[in-house]
């Protein structure tokens, strides 16, 4: 499968009003079985802004594809300077309240299944079990050569060593915020004299985050795995996703086909808006409300 660098969507006169009653929310997660796909507005108030919203970080930049990541040895070392300033903001981030709720309805078993567009390892590290990372994880590095596997944290380490003091120098270029897919912004001039480092297990491969950058590929097993859970699943519940990649997309219309409810929670309107029902609210305290909602209808009913 491959993600479509589709990087804007405009929404359609004719999609389907927005509500603000969580009630059918409530009642579909009261009921069990629920799978969630989130997306970068589920961690925007862990400080990382997504890609579409209001305030979103594709009106100040385009996000890295594969094609200029592989192509050009220059987008590497303009990706990697700006990433080893990002990193940094990505490891302070703490999971927000989404995550929690997220994780305490897996945890209860009402979710069944987590699937997330997102690569910031926030919803894990609140706790949710067996999460499924649709776009990989900006933890992990890959070898594009070898194919071995390292830890963000360790070439993290070997880019400091190789550039001792680019991270004081940049500090004063860089932009206010971190961009989901982990970078921040930089002049030409920040980043003209930063060294890439190659893989450290075959010295010549080309070092890639393990994350799914814009037209390349989702591997075939982990879209496989998606499906499966969507086919089992009693509602599909969408979290802070405008939708607008078919990598996402592809699993609200699955469960359309087969009539399985799709609910959606976003401030602004989805592509997937026309199979189901979007709940236009915060996402943070609307997944607290949620919990309270379940908890209180779980009491009253025992």
């Amino acid at each position: 499968m491959r993600t479509r660098p589709t990087l804007t969507w405009e929404p359609s006169g004719d999609l389907p009003p927005a509500t603000t009653d969580l009630a059918p929310v409530v009642e579909a997660v009261r009921a069990g079985g629920v799978v969630v796909l989130s997306g970068a507005g589920l961690s925007t108030e862990s400080g990382i802004p997504d890609y579409r919203g209001e305030h979103g970080s594709l009106r100040q930049h385009t996000p890295m594809t594969y094609q200029e990541f592989t192509g050009s040895e220059q987008a590497r070392q303009r990706y990697w300077a700006r990433s080893q300033l990002g990193w940094r903001a990505m490891i302070r981030a703490r999971p927000n309240a989404g995550h929690l709720a997220v994780a305490e309805l897996a945890e209860s078993g009402l979710v069944t299944g987590v699937i997330t567009q997102n690569v910031d390892g926030l919803q894990q590290a609140a706790g949710a079990p067996d999460v499924i990372e649709l776009h990989g994880s900006l933890t992990r590095v890959l070898c594009l050569h070898c194919r071995a596997f390292t830890t963000r944290a360790e070439v993290d380490r070997r880019l400091r060593e190789a550039n001792p003091h680019f991270e004081a120098g940049a500090e004063r270029h860089r932009s206010a915020r971190v961009n989901p897919d982990g970078d921040v912004e930089l002049p030409d001039e920040a980043v003209r004299d930063f060294r890439v480092v190659p893989c450290a297990a075959c010295g010549v491969g080309v070092l890639k985050p393990d994350v799914v950058f814009f037209g390349e590929n989702v591997p075939p097993d982990r879209v496989a795995a998606c499906r499966e859970l969507v086919a089992g699943a009693t509602s599909l519940l969408v979290l802070g996703s405008s939708l607008t990649v078919m990598s996402g997309l592809r699993f609200v219309r699955q469960a359309a086909d087969a009539r399985t409810p799709v609910l959606i929670v976003n401030n602004q309107p989805t592509r997937g808006d026309r199979w189901g029902v979007r709940v236009e609210l915060p996402l943070g305290e609307a997944l607290k409300d949620v919990v309270a909602g379940v908890r209180e209808s779980r009491s009253s009913s025992g």
